[in-house]
């Protein structure tokens, strides 16, 4: 294993989600086309696929976006039109969690960890 590559969310709105996802993310992407939207993360993939019909959306699995201020990060999502999944908590030491569903009902979300350092 190599480690986490990609965070896929389905939408239902390809084009809606791709502004969406411009304002929340604060990038172009890099790839646009009518059955996938990439963007490039600092080296991690985020994908948006459409959804051809409704699908259930779980809870059991969370993708952590790694940012800088936690606080001010969850309040622009959610100021985008995104809703309350999990406000910020501490989890341990400086380590800071939070997420938010999208307009698309996909769970996203933020980590501060100070702690973590990509290998070399």
């Amino acid at each position: 294993m190599l480690g986490l590559r990609t965070t896929i969310y389905k939408v239902n709105n390809l084009s809606e989600a791709k502004a969406w996802y411009v304002k929340a993310f604060k990038i172009e992407p890099y790839f646009d086309e009518s059955f996938y939207v990439g963007f490039n993360i600092q080296g991690y993939e985020l994908g948006l696929l459409p959804e051809e019909e409704q699908i259930q959306k779980g809870e059991n699995i969370l993708s952590y976006w790694g940012v800088e201020d936690i606080q001010k990060t969850y309040e622009h999502l959610l100021n985008l039109g995104a809703t309350k999944h999990e406000e910020p908590n501490n989890v341990g030491g400086e380590l800071m969690v939070a997420s938010v569903f999208d307009p698309w009902n996909n769970i996203i979300g933020i980590i501060y960890n100070p702690y973590f350092k990509l290998p070399e």
